[in-house]
């Protein structure tokens, strides 16, 4: 199985429950941050427009999970996994109203990983779940 690029805590899987329950099927997209705490914004999906300017990183929890090109160059040598933790973000992601935030947590891939690396996909080509 190929080296996963996106992962999700369970802490997070709870809070993506609860949105989905309120709001359908949604999608993350990481418009900015360089490191640990940046914020990926939690939408509905098709919310937010995604292109051939993004880049498509894989599922998480059934969610669809999207960065810009230019700012995955900086971050492609690196797992990401997405958390949950107490305190509001200043954004317009559909966490906000709970009083918690998702943010990231990152991590080096290994040599033997980059071996095997899941495929990335432009934005506007990534594979539909069947």
């Amino acid at each position: 199985m190929p080296t996963p690029r996106v992962l999700v805590t369970t802490a997070a899987e709870a809070t993506i429950d609860l949105l989905r329950d309120e709001h359908g099927p949604l999608m993350f997209h990481q418009s900015g941050g360089c490191c640990d705490g940046s914020s990926p914004m939690c939408f509905a999906k098709g919310e937010f427009r995604v292109g051939g300017n993004d880049v498509w990183l894989g599922r998480i929890h059934g969610c669809d999970f999207f960065m810009s090109a230019s700012q995955f160059e900086y971050w492609k040598h690196t797992q990401l996994t997405v958390d949950v933790v107490k305190g509001r973000g200043a954004s317009f992601s559909l966490e906000i109203p709970l009083g918690v935030r998702f943010l990231i947590r990152s991590r080096l891939f290994t040599e033997a990983e980059e071996q095997d690396m899941a495929p990335v996909f432009a934005g506007d080509e990534y594979p539909v779940e069947a």
